[in-house]
């Protein structure tokens, strides 16, 4: 144990004597009491730099650590909320939304069939077919009934004036007459003009949304060739399907 009062007796002399005399003559009790208490708690630990190197040392491990720590948390990977993958959910959204084949095709289909692959102005204009009915509220079957009859027509092209090619005076995907009283040039070979002017005319057909698909389009169109509508029935079947992401021709 340290004598506190023969301590107190030879404090002056203390103060003369270099911290590592102190060391030696009170032991490593003394250092840790010095160590530990406040600069302002001891005259010898006031006076002494040795004492104020120990205290910054014993400190230092400390400080390191925190900084470490910091650093440590600062390097972590952050993790990532998850996501869901918004092409996989815009899919399957539409395939839910996609009319079924008994809704495309309520009638016995032709034998033969025709097909062709579209390029995309074909597709875009089969779209345009499709997104008309859709807005005036008809059913698939007559978006099916359209598109095969643009095929026939047009194969799905807006066609102009052909000149010695020209069938008369027809126009436009459905090869509508302005002499027949289906509009004039600028509308027949307006895609949606086009489209709106055949659905006005199907709507008229009783029972079109089940008879066969050449006899409903037939009674619109009024052809030379009644037959040459159902050959591009599952096609106009496939093309509104690629509307909702499926079919041989989705997107």
């Amino acid at each position: 144990m340290v004598n506190v009062d023969l301590m107190a007796r030879h404090l002056p002399a203390l103060k003369r004597v270099s911290f590592r005399a102190v060391l030696a003559a009170t032991g490593m009790a003394v250092l840790t009491g010095i160590a530990g208490a406040p600069a302002s708690a001891s005259p010898v630990t006031a006076n002494a730099p040795e004492a104020k190197a120990v205290a910054r040392a014993v400190a230092a491990p400390a400080t390191a650590t925190k900084t470490e720590s910091a650093a440590a948390v600062a390097a972590a990977p952050v993790a990532k909320p998850a996501t869901k993958a918004p092409a996989a959910a815009k899919k399957a959204e539409q395939a839910a939304k996609a009319p079924s084949r008994q809704q495309l095709m309520p009638a016995p289909v032709a034998e033969y069939q025709e097909t062709f692959r579209p390029t995309a102005e074909q597709k875009r204009n089969a779209e345009v077919i499709i997104e008309t009915g859709q807005k005036m509220g008809l059913p698939p079957r007559a978006w099916v009934i359209a598109v095969a009859t643009a095929a026939q027509e047009s194969t799905l092209n807006n066609l102009g004036h052909l000149g010695d090619m020209n069938d008369h005076d027809s126009l436009g995907l459905f090869q509508q007459r302005p002499s027949a009283g289906w509009g004039t040039p600028a509308e027949i070979t307006d895609p949606v003009y086009s489209s709106k002017a055949f659905y006005n005319g199907l709507k008229n057909v009783e029972g079109y949304d089940t008879m066969a698909l050449t006899d409903a389009a037939q009674t619109v169109q009024v052809s030379a060739f009644p037959d040459h509508y159902a050959k591009w029935e599952k096609l106009a079947a496939d093309l509104v399907l690629a509307k909702y992401g499926q079919g041989p021709y989705a997107a």
